[in-house]
């Protein structure tokens, strides 16, 4: 009797392990997403062309991996925002940083001047294009004080 119980117990415990294999792998794959931040706010303010791209391509990039992407454009980088802005294409896929910051706006990012730009160049609101904001000091103070919110400065 004691031998059958044995048996029983091992041939238990030999179905049951791929299940806990399972659940194991399924604890890891939540704990994975559980460290991924839900919402980014990203500043830029230089007028460099290539890291602007770089931050318009890795923006693009937390967004198509499902984070929420909202972009903060001081001074010389604020002139992407401009329905005038013409810029010099990068490679490997020759588009601009312009070019970048709309499409993440069509795939759901924010984007807004700080609230200096316009007060302090020649551009008005209506400057802009479709869809971007100014922002203010208090909203953008909240962000950046928020705990669940990267920053990433550029």
């Amino acid at each position: 009797m004691i031998k059958s119980m044995k048996l029983f117990a091992l041939a238990l415990v030999v179905a049951l392990a791929p299940m806990h294999a399972m659940a194991d792998n399924h604890k890891e794959k939540k704990a994975d997403k559980g460290n991924q931040v839900d919402e980014v706010l990203v500043i830029l303010s230089s007028d460099s062309l290539q890291t602007q791209g770089m931050a318009m391509v890795l923006s693009n990039t937390m967004a198509e991996k499902g984070a929420k992407v909202n972009v903060l454009l001081c001074d010389a980088a604020g002139d992407l925002a401009l329905k005038s802005y013409s810029g010099d294409a990068l490679a490997p896929k020759d588009v601009t940083p312009g070019q970048m910051m709309r499409g993440l706006m069509k795939a759901g990012g924010s984007v807004k001047v700080c609230a200096l730009y316009l007060p302090n160049s020649e551009y008005s609101k209506n400057d802009l294009v479709d869809g971007v904001g100014v922002a203010m000091p208090p909203e953008m103070a909240g962000q950046m004080l928020d705990r669940k919110m990267r920053t990433f400065t550029f």
